[in-house]
């Protein structure tokens, strides 16, 4: 039996219990055994009735003195067992069906396990889980803890550990074990031990995740994690890509129009991004820079050097607003420079996107700029060479490989990613482990920093007189509502109240209201505005943290900002300070202040590095939530921990390339074994 095997056939089980398991999310042998245990239960001993105690869970070994139904508003279900010693202890059923009364016969031995309680009539066991005994003799107790798994309804715990106990007896496991090797017990071994723990073994160990087992399994799953990232590189790399000269006419001309000065940075990673591209092997590239760096220019520059080679080169957005923009901000950058640019998302009329699809196959089309519509079926490319992805998080490792299906055939496409989301070193090695990683670390000249405050709410008037005079001087501002987290309806309701309350006390301050529930083309039609000036103010709830570049926009208000985690905070801020302008972001909270709250307001007063406000994020949050969707939802960790674990990372790295150089039949095995198919371990 295999890991990757179906549960069914090969544990014989019925269509009813295997349709139960596969809505727990368990189809194969390797789900069955990754599902570990929520919790264990000592039942290897039993406790005399006179040494319970209130609220502790425990086996009781009696026999039943007689059992009644007790009348009133509801009705309820008492037994009195005693145990050996002749004391009394009372099974109380609060539900119960009719049936249940005649099991309880004079006489009949049983062991009761279950919490104890104080009650009227002394101790008492509400709801036990009952195993009954022929005789009264005690019977010979296991001696290990019970394992208690998170369930669904229709599989009972005994369905549970009756399946893993048959499941590991079949298991067949190739012999070489290379963690044994460093110390670590087997693989079988640790199996065992995590499902069905020997009480001496488990109990003195305070801490699980310090038990050798979990340790052992712990750095597999990483190494693993590290295992995929290498296959996936050397998946592209298989081919070569096409080779991108790294001068040309085309840039040195882009250069000169270019109306700033690159800073050091961005030609830094302008220098490391062109010595990828002119290579025949696939670049696969991370590019990491705060709010307002520059990095588009230096993608837009990636980009000209596979036009100049005669190649297209796609700019992939997360929205399409920011696709919108992305599109006229680079027609603009290339104007004169005989660049066909064209956009393409969702809501082109049919008439152009027939034009645009014919442009991509015929090659008119240099620089295809869109959201993932770049990458659906109907798109045929004419002599795509490079990808560039803005805002990493919103897509996966296996969506970029499907636009490798969008290569030249025999070629590999170069890779490029953009994130605005700084990741501190041990989550990147963790979540974006299979690209190569440049910083942009300096904003453009010109740029002042955004001055931060935290303001209690009882001074809102006078943030709302600031705003009047913000907008007097001809300049633009941004108010954010707080989230509502349990009602979209609540949150939209909030935003509106806001924007009558600023329009009362600002009659002459032109406010405009977007927020979650408005239509795509309602809120582009409002950003678009605002972007071109014709609004002073936009109240609004998050859905302005990935939106237009207004240059004009000085001053932010963040309402009740002590809801927002810091990464948030960090990306609302980025709206202003676009030019070259003095820029301010209030913090405006509701008093009374919890701890962690406050400690993030102050963080974001203390620092605009997105770097150090990442690395605090990480040490209030945890790498799960930081992580996002892209961040958690698609990495799927059976039972690692990036934050907690970071400890095994290096060493995990360090294995990884080892085995996957020197080991590879070892190497596949561990792929094999957490990751599954090539499909499974690529969404990460």
């Amino acid at each position: 039996m295999q890991f990757s095997d179906n549960i069914q056939s090969c544990l014989r089980l019925s269509d009813s219990v295997t349709q139960a398991f596969s809505r727990a999310g368990i189809d194969t042998i390797r789900d069955l055994l990754f599902h570990f245990p929520m919790r264990y239960e000592d039942r290897s001993h039993i406790t005399p009735i006179a040494h319970l105690k209130d609220g502790q869970q425990a086996l009781v070994h009696g026999k039943v003195l007689r059992a009644n139904v007790r009348q009133g508003k509801r009705q309820m279900l008492e037994v009195l067992i005693v145990d050996a010693a002749g004391n009394p202890l009372v099974l109380r059923y609060f539900r119960f069906y009719p049936s249940q009364l005649t099991q309880f016969t004079l006489g009949r031995f049983g062991l009761f396990y279950g919490k104890v309680a104080w009650g009227r009539d002394g101790y008492e066991m509400p709801h036990p889980e009952i195993t009954w005994l022929e005789t009264g003799e005690q019977p010979v107790l296991p001696d290990t803890l019970q394992s208690i798994y998170p369930t669904v309804k229709g599989l009972s715990q005994i369905r549970w550990q009756q399946t893993i106990r048959h499941a590991l007896s079949k298991l067949n496991l190739p012999k070489t074990d290379l963690l044994t090797e460093q110390g670590y017990c087997s693989f079988p071994q640790a199996l065992q031990l995590l499902h069905q723990p020997q009480v001496d073994e488990w109990l003195p160990m305070p801490d699980e995740y310090h038990h050798p087992a979990k340790q052992r399994l712990i750095l597999e799953e990483l190494i693993a994690h590290q295992l995929s990232f290498l296959q996936a590189r050397a998946e592209v790399r298989q081919l070569p890509a096409q080779a991108l000269p790294k001068h040309s006419d085309l840039l040195s001309a882009f250069c000169e129009k270019l109306p700033f000065a690159l800073t050091s940075a961005q030609v830094r990673v302008q220098e490391e991004i062109a010595r990828d591209l002119s290579s025949t092997a696939a670049m696969m590239r991370l590019v990491q820079g705060d709010v307002g760096s520059g990095k588009t220019v230096v993608a837009l520059m990636a980009c000209l050097q596979a036009i100049a080679a005669g190649k297209q080169a796609v700019f992939m957005a997360p929205t399409e607003l920011l696709a919108e923009q992305h599109a006229a901000n680079m027609r603009k950058l290339t104007e004169n420079l005989s660049i066909t640019a064209v956009l393409l998302v969702g809501k082109l009329s049919a008439k152009e996107k027939r034009a645009a699809l014919a442009a991509i196959a015929d090659g008119t089309a240099q620089l295809i700029i869109g959201t993932h519509a770049v990458f659906q079926e109907q798109v045929c490319y004419h002599d795509l060479a490079l990808v560039a992805i803005d805002e990493q998080h919103r897509f996966g490792v296996h969506q970029r490989l499907q636009l490798q299906e969008k290569a030249p055939k025999g070629y590999a496409l170069h890779q490029l990613v953009l994130t605005a989301t700084p990741i501190p070193r041990t989550l990147a090695m963790s979540a974006y482990g299979e690209l190569e990683t440049s910083i942009i670390d300096v904003l453009p000249a010109g740029r002042q920093p955004i001055r931060t405050s935290v303001m209690s709410n009882a001074k809102r008037e006078a943030i709302i007189a600031r705003i009047g005079e913000v907008c007097a001087s001809g300049q633009q501002a941004y108010w954010v509502c707080p989230l509502i987290e349990e009602s979209e309806v609540l949150e939209c309701q909030n935003a509106q109240e806001t924007a009558e309350e600023i329009r009362r006390q600002l009659p002459q301050v032109k406010v405009a209201l977007i927020h979650g529930r408005l239509s795509a083309d309602e809120r582009r039609e409002t950003m678009n505005a605002f972007a071109a000036g014709e609004i002073d103010l936009l109240v609004a709830t998050t859905v302005i943290e990935v939106g237009v570049d207004v240059p004009n926009a000085t001053i932010m208000i963040i309402e009740n900002a002590e809801r927002f985690g810091l990464s948030q905070l960090h990306q609302l801020r980025g709206r202003v300070g676009r030019g070259g302008l003095q820029s301010d972001c209030v913090l405006m909270y509701q008093a009374p202040l919890g701890e962690t709250a406050m400690r993030r307001l102050n963080i974001m007063r203390a620092t605009t590095d997105g770097f150090r406000i990442a690395e605090e994020d990480l040490a209030i949050r945890g790498a799960g939530e930081l992580l996002g969707t892209r961040q958690t939802g698609t990495i799927g960790l059976k039972i690692a921990d990036f934050e907690r674990d970071a400890a095994l990372l290096e060493k995990a790295e360090r294995l990884a390339m080892q085995w996957y150089q020197e080991s590879q039949p070892f190497a596949d095995v561990l792929l094999e074994r957490w990751m599954g198919q090539r499909s499974q371990y690529l969404t990460v």
